[in-house]
Parts: C-alpha cells; sequence; structure tokens
C-alpha cells in the first residue's frame, strides 16, 4: 500500500478530480493535508505518507510544507525546487535566458522611477506582471509612458512585495497562447487558450481547444521542463513567426478544460507519475536501509578478531 499525501488549500475542480482518480487505485491511500487549517511542527514529519502531491493556492504555504516533508526524506512532487523555479516569474525567465531557450524580454526595477524608465526603454506596449501569482491577475499591458506611470504609481501603493517591478516584452499574439502538459519527460498533449482580450488564461474566460504536437512544440517544452527540473508541469507558450517563445511555466497546473479538450486522461497520467515516484522513493530507502545493513554487518565482522585478542 502506498500512502499518498495530498496538500491543497482548497478542492477546485483539479483537485477533486486528482483525489477521484487517486481514491480509485486500489494499491493507494490518500492523506489529506489541509495547508491552512493546522500548525507545522518542522521537527516532526507532518504526516507519515510515502510521497507528496503538492496543490496548494498559495506559492509560499506550497513550498514551505513541501520543504518540510522534503527535510524529512519524503518525495514531493513538484519538488519544492521545482515549485521555487517556477512560482517565480523572474526566476522562470532567467533561467529560459541564460539556457538560450526562447522566452520574451524581461527588464527588472526596484523603484518607481526606475521601473518607469524600463517600460520606456522596453518600448510600448509592453507588459508589468508581479513576479509570484497565476489566472492573470493583476498583469496591465500598458501602452504609453503615461500609462505605466499610473500603473507603476498604484503597484507601489499596494504594499512591498508590488515594488518588484517585473516588466515583460509584449507578443503579439493572434488571439490565442499555447498551454502544453508536460509528465516527466513526455508531453502529454496541448490546447491553444483563444480569447479576445489579450490575456487568454481559461480562469479569464479564455476558451481552449485542441492543439496539435508538433515535434517542434515537443522539442521546446521537454526542454523547458528540463529546464526547471521536471515533474507534472504545464508550459504557456506564444506563436511567433517561425516557432515559439515560452511565457510561463506552470507547477500545479490547472487542467479542468483540457481532458475533453485533448482526449486525455490527464488526471490518471498525473497520479501514474506520482505512483511511480512513491514507488521510487521506497525503493531508495530499501536500498539506503540494505547498505547500512550490509556496513554494520562488515564492521561487526572486523570487531570479533580484535574482541577475540583481548
Amino acid at each position: 500500500m502506498i500512502r499518498v499525501g495530498f496538500l491543497y488549500s482548497r478542492l477546485r475542480v483539479e483537485e477533486k478530480l486528482l483525489l477521484k482518480e487517486l481514491e480509485s487505485r486500489p494499491d493507494v491511500e490518500v492523506a489529506r493535508i489541509n495547508d491552512g487549517n493546522r500548525y507545522f511542527d518542522i521537527a516532526q514529519l507532518p504526516v507519515d505518507v510515502d510521497v507528496v502531491l503538492e496543490r496548494s493556492i498559495s506559492h509560499s504555504r506550497g513550498l514551505y510544507v513541501s520543504r518540510m516533508f522534503e527535510a524529512h526524506g519524503v518525495p514531493v512532487v513538484n519538488p519544492s525546487a521545482v515549485a521555487e523555479k517556477c512560482g517565480d516569474k523572474y526566476i522562470t525567465s532567467q533561467i529560459l535566458e541564460n539556457l538560450g531557450i526562447p522566452t520574451p524580454r524581461v527588464l527588472m526595477a526596484f523603484d518607481s522611477d526606475t521601473a518607469l524608465q524600463a517600460t520606456d526603454a522596453m518600448g510600448y506596449p509592453c507588459v508589468l506582471k508581479p513576479v509570484v501569482g497565476s489566472w492573470g491577475r493583476l498583469l496591465a499591458r500598458v501602452d504609453s509612458h503615461e500609462m505605466a506611470e499610473a500603473v507603476i504609481e498604484h503597484k507601489a501603493s499596494l504594499g512591498v512585495n508590488h515594488k518588484v517591478f517585473y516588466v515583460q516584452e509584449y507578443i503579439n499574439k493572434p488571439g490565442r497562447d499555447i498551454r502544453a502538459f508536460v509528465i516527466g519527460d513526455e508531453v502529454i498533449g496541448a490546447i491553444y487558450r483563444s480569447s479576445e482580450n489579450w490575456i487568454t488564461n481559461t480562469a479569464r474566460g479564455g476558451v481552449a481547444s485542441n492543439c496539435p504536437l508538433t515535434p517542434k512544440l515537443e522539442q521546446i517544452c521537454r526542454q523547458t521542463a528540463r529546464a526547471m527540473g521536471g515533474g507534472l508541469l504545464a508550459v504557456d507558450l506564444f506563436e511567433t513567426e517561425d516557432s515559439f517563445t515560452v511565457n510561463e511555466v506552470n507547477h500545479t497546473m490547472e487542467f479542468r478544460n483540457s481532458i475533453e479538450t485533448t482526449s486525455v486522461n490527464i488526471p490518471a497520467r498525473m497520479v501514474d507519475y506520482i505512483i511511480e515516484q512513491a514507488e521510487n522513493g521506497i525503493a531508495e530507502k530499501r536500498a539506503q536501509q540494505d547498505a547500512w545493513q550490509a556496513s554494520g554487518a562488515a564492521l561487526s565482522s572486523v570487531q570479533r578478531p580484535f574482541q577475540t585478542l583481548r
């Protein structure tokens, strides 16, 4: 029996689908772990499980609780290192830039005046985003110096977390973008997200349709997933004239509108991967225990002759 810890904030459609799939497996026992209704003692393993599936809505909650389980030797899907890379847009962009994976240009600023200089340097239109966040919240496309000034002033008034200014190149997409789902090293499907609005997230009204997988699309998605550390990932891309550019990578991907669209049972594929990671973790622990026992037996056999001589 494999014990799966299910870390969540709220049971949305995706979490319910994943729980249904997990609980349908005869060799799986699920331990539900709500990230907000309990405290955690860092000196103790929070719950005795073989693997944790992290589905927290809060990036910081998911990151810290994942680290606690990892500190006690329990694998997490996705690992905290992957969540850290995907959950912060600056880190994602920096990794992609360093590896030469196509991604929109980004300028960073930490003061209102220099943020305005950055938008001027980027050129208009450009996009202002919070470095942490999802669902297209608090995104702003600014079309002029005056509009940028107003948006930056508003962001600065929201508090210290909004005084990190992430200025991204605006990509003139054809009324749609692409979300591709990667499990391990396999691209299992992709959707177009279409909207008359420049924000195409399905959470903001974007309409999903199937996106055929091509060798070029699969290649950039695999490269991106490897760069982030792999796992259960959604890669968001824009189409360019001859290829693609990676916008963001999501480590707690939503997929409710993509199952029928892609004809892929996404929660089942995710659960298969989770069980595989749990089995790998169990096998690794057994190998470590065997190694410790073997080293203990070897040490004991070495000590016996000395005990006889005494």
